[in-house]
């Protein structure tokens, strides 16, 4: 195989991790720039943002976790199998984090807004 050719892999990861961090990017910027606008918003967005963000971590530690031990000790059957396969697809898990963490900045802007907290003043 010529060098080219193996060459456009990089290009290739290259384009897509800008496209995903050009994007993220983005989606940070509105996020925070909704979050910070107010102070009370400002805490309630960050108790829940990083609640879920220790939540996240320790569901993807835990699904490694036991995902290398099954694949180490050659446990299978029940649970077991369905650790691994979570371990298998991260990358769906990957997706399923962003779709959750995408809902859970929709589902606060509309509780800020229902609850009220956007008519309390900051003092």
């Amino acid at each position: 195989m010529p060098i080219w050719s193996v060459l456009v892999f990089p290009a290739l990861f290259t384009a897509g991790m800008s496209l995903v961090d050009t994007s993220d990017g983005v989606l940070m910027l509105g996020v925070y720039g909704w979050a910070f606008a107010d102070p009370v918003r400002r805490l309630y967005y960050n108790l829940a943002i990083t609640g879920m963000s220790v939540a996240v971590a320790a569901l993807v530690g835990t699904v490694e976790g036991f995902g290398l031990v099954a694949g180490e000790l050659g446990l299978a059957g029940g649970a077991w199998d369905a650790v691994i396969a979570a371990s298998d697809n991260l990358g769906t898990l990957g997706f399923v984090i962003v779709a959750v963490f995408l809902a859970s900045w929709a589902i606060s802007v509309l509780a800020y807004r229902l609850m009220g907290y956007d008519k309390i003043g900051s003092a």
